[in-house]
């Protein structure tokens, strides 16, 4: 079993348009309602794929009674903590034909401190048989970047394993307490390190560094370029064909459970991570791709990593 801990979840609203023209009436081909936050949509992603799953997070207002009604829908367990003030957040997207995505993310509801520590206890109460605690977005107001720090350590006291996908101040403050997997794509790798990233080559410099802070892998997409993880076995590269893109909403947290549900660690797993978000983003809004959708032939993963390869769109 994947249990999910997302403290800032939402529902994503798609609207897919011919063409995004600012200050115009717009007229969608097509609109959806998912549910969503980055540990949601590696619970969809693992649900899709026919494994368990636990998404444990905080929910508040009409907006999250939805959120929740949705969950069950799709055959997801869904601990829901119940916050007091405000509303779960909805986010925006616009999709236009060639794949450029427009998005407009909402704050979310502020948590107290007493929630704050409801959320841990019922990530503890939760996670007795889980194979991962995947650990996933943005912190909501309320939390101080160190409530990830936190979750980690106690989830290690009760010998868990522990994915974390977050960025800014949250990811650096958690390094300290070792988890197992971190999960940054290139500018939050760029940004938790200081560097500049141009080629494979700094890219997997920067992934050591955080290893060398505490990770104990680090799984990093790439963009366009591929994917890399590097762990205690080694490090490998892989990509995988995508003959168009529809939307790349939560495809990184297909990635993740693609990853996850494949063992979590070495090649077999990095060729799960890429063939569910190659599958991810030809789906339209944030759908999760089930098993009929991946194409593992499509994806090559190697141990000689191309280092001098020049990124895509590097990050300075």
């Amino acid at each position: 079993m994947i249990l999910t801990v997302t403290p800032n979840p939402s529902l994503d609203r798609t609207y897919e348009v011919p063409r995004l023209e600012r200050g115009a009436v717009l007229r969608a081909a097509t609109d959806r309602v998912d549910p969503g936050g980055k540990g949601v949509n590696v619970s969809r992603a693992v649900a899709a794929a026919g494994h368990r799953t636990v998404a444990v997070l905080p929910v508040a207002g009409p907006e999250g009674a939805l959120l929740l009604s949705l969950l069950t829908e799709l055959g997801i367990e869904a601990a829901g903590l119940s916050v007091r003030a405000g509303s779960t957040r909805v986010n925006i997207s616009v999709a236009e034909p060639d794949g450029t995505l427009t998005k407009v993310n909402a704050p979310g509801p502020e948590l107290t401190a007493a929630e704050a520590e409801s959320l841990l206890a019922a990530v503890r109460e939760r996670s007795a048989d889980a194979d991962w605690i995947a650990c996933c977005g943005s912190l909501p107001r309320g939390l101080a970047p160190e409530w990830y720090g936190e979750l980690v350590a106690r989830a290690h006291a009760a010998g868990a394993r522990i994915a974390l996908d977050t960025s800014g101040p949250a990811l650096t403050a958690v390094l300290r307490e070792r988890p197992d997997v971190v999960k940054p794509n290139a500018e939050e790798l760029a940004q938790a390190t200081g560097r500049a990233l141009a080629t494979v080559g700094d890219a997997v410099a920067a992934a050591r560094e955080l290893r060398a802070a505490g990770a104990r892998a680090v799984l990093a997409s790439l963009g366009a370029d591929g994917q890399l993880l590097v762990e205690d076995s080694g490090t490998y590269f892989g990509t995988a064909r995508v003959p168009a893109v529809r939307s790349n909403v939560g495809a990184g947290d297909a990635s993740l459970a693609g990853f996850l549900t494949a063992g979590g660690s070495g090649p077999a797993a990095l060729a799960a991570a890429l063939a569910h978000g190659a599958a991810a983003v030809q789906l339209p809004g944030s759908a999760m791709p089930a098993p009929s959708d991946l194409d593992p032939t499509a994806v090559t993963v190697t141990s000689e990593v191309p280092l001098g390869r020049a990124l895509t769109e590097p990050v300075s």
